[in-house]
């Protein structure tokens, strides 16, 4: 395109100086003729004031001899013998022929002859005796066309520079053009190639810069969109833990043998596949924050927190723990989608079963307040003691909920996005029963980008703004730290 584009700006170009070149050229030409040949009637015309005077030839030769011509060689009066004592008179040296001096002196019109050398102006002019002389003047070829091959030159010199400053500005722009697409298929190339941080610079002319903020564009989406699948392969494998934690409490209750010790070792193969896939998907780069139940999505946490607490229940009994469960016994609306906040509990209290002993008592909590609903999940275990590294994303925290080796680091992960998602935040203390209390605080006001437009900070509420009827008592409550948490 770039060489497309010089060409045709050569070609245009080119036409133009061409389309004025030639005709001023012309021009110049006819322009000196005319200057050489006015010169020379203004000489013949010198002599006429003694040709009407006298047709001596003494006076005429003097005549002749003091004009700038005459005194050069190029000045000649021709006086016809009718008009000078029956003898034709010559003056200076002639170069017309005797047809041409006779046809100018019939017809009384100045007239130019091609002459050896150059050209012949023959003036008529009136005679004191009332006939008619010619007064030839000489214009030499060189004299003719005097200046002519210097205008050309810089003519020539003129277009020449027209057309390489075209071709140069139009190389420039040409590169301005080619340079931007060049950018733009590169990048392309390498998002193809899998190099998903592949950017174009918002340069060159409109039409590219549009093209180029649209590819950015499509990246960004590219890399969201791959960011959520990953991150939707981690979410769905760790609800799979939940029923293989259900698998491995039964499997330990099968007492021993054989057949026993297979479904174990089957259990535990499973769980083992099943981190795998989750830690694979958590080692690519997170998805940006958003709102895990989509635009819209809602339920009625009331009614989910009895149905997970009915599951889980079952699996309390046998183990013989304790469970408590409040503030279920009205509707409660909030903007999170029924499999998620399910997805959420089932991390939080799958968790309680996974790496708290068995007997250990546990019980969940709903506060609800005009602008936020309060889901405390609290154990009677040991306890975290080092929330901050639990809520780190990624680094699995020691003794607690979650203390055993293997965890994935997600469970804390899709419980805070949940809560993030509605403008809320997640944060870890002592719990009342003595071991670890979860907070999930799900606002009801809008997700982050409504929060942000009513002048809110996404996780950064204060302790001072909790929910109408909620206390804070004895429990101690540490602010989740990172960008994600943990398990």
């Amino acid at each position: 395109m770039r060489w497309a584009l010089v060409k045709v700006c050569l070609a245009v170009t080119a036409m133009v100086v061409i389309a004025f070149a030639v005709p001023l050229g012309l021009v110049i030409k006819e322009m000196a003729r005319d200057r050489a040949f006015s010169d020379a009637e203004r000489q013949a015309a010198t002599i006429g004031p003694t040709l009407t005077v006298t047709t001596d030839s003494q006076e005429l030769t003097r005549a002749v001899l003091s004009t700038e011509p005459g005194g050069r060689g190029r000045l000649a009066v021709h006086v016809p013998a009718a008009e000078h004592d029956g003898s034709r008179l010559e003056i200076g040296t002639r170069r017309a022929t005797l047809d041409d001096l006779e046809t100018v002196r019939t017809s009384g019109r100045a007239a130019i002859a091609e002459v050896s050398g150059g050209f012949a102006l023959l003036q008529p002019t009136a005679l004191g005796s009332g006939g008619t002389a010619v007064v030839e003047v000489f214009v030499p070829e060189d004299e003719v066309s005097n200046g002519v091959g210097t205008a050309w030159l810089v003519l020539a010199g003129v277009g020449i520079a027209l057309i390489v400053g075209s071709v140069a500005v139009a190389d420039r722009l040409g590169v301005r053009m080619v340079e931007p697409a060049q950018r733009l298929a590169g990048a392309a190339q390498d998002l193809g190639e899998g190099r998903l941080g592949t950017r174009v610079p918002e340069e060159g002319p409109t039409e590219l810069r549009s093209a180029a903020v649209a590819f950015n564009s499509m990246a960004d989406q590219v890399v969201q969109l791959l960011a959520n699948e990953r991150e939707l392969a981690a979410d769905l494998s760790h609800r799979l833990r939940t029923p293989l934690t259900v698998l491995r409490l039964n499997a330990a209750s099968l007492g021993e043998g054989p057949a026993a010790d297979q479904t174990r070792a089957a259990v535990e193969q499973l769980e083992h596949e099943v981190d795998t896939i989750i830690r694979t998907a958590r080692e690519q780069r997170p998805q940006t924050q958003g709102g895990p139940g989509g635009a819209g999505a809602g339920c009625d946490a009331s009614e989910v927190i009895r149905e997970r607490m009915g599951f889980w229940s079952a699996l309390a009994e046998d183990e013989g723990r304790t469970v408590r469960l409040a503030g279920v016994d009205r509707t409660v609306r909030i903007p999170v989608a029924r499999p998620e906040l399910a997805a959420a509990l089932d991390a939080l209290l799958g968790n309680v079963f996974r790496h708290t002993p068995e007997g250990t008592a546990f019980a969940v909590d709903v506060h609800h307040s005009g602008d936020a609903v309060l889901v405390l999940v609290s154990d009677a275990g040991p306890g975290i003691p080092d929330p901050e590294s639990a809520l780190a994303r990624g680094a699995s925290g020691r003794g607690g909920a979650e203390s055993a080796v293997g965890s994935t680091g997600l469970g804390l992960d899709i419980v805070r996005r949940v809560a993030e998602s509605t403008g809320g935040d997640l944060r870890i203390g002592r719990s009342v029963l003595g071991g670890t209390e979860v907070r999930i605080w799900i606002g009801l006001d809008g997700g982050p980008a409504e929060r942000a437009r009513r002048g809110h900070r996404v996780g950064r509420r204060s302790d001072k703004r909790r929910p109408r009827g909620v206390k804070g008592g004895n429990t101690e409550f540490r602010r989740a730290p990172g960008p994600g948490p943990n398990l």
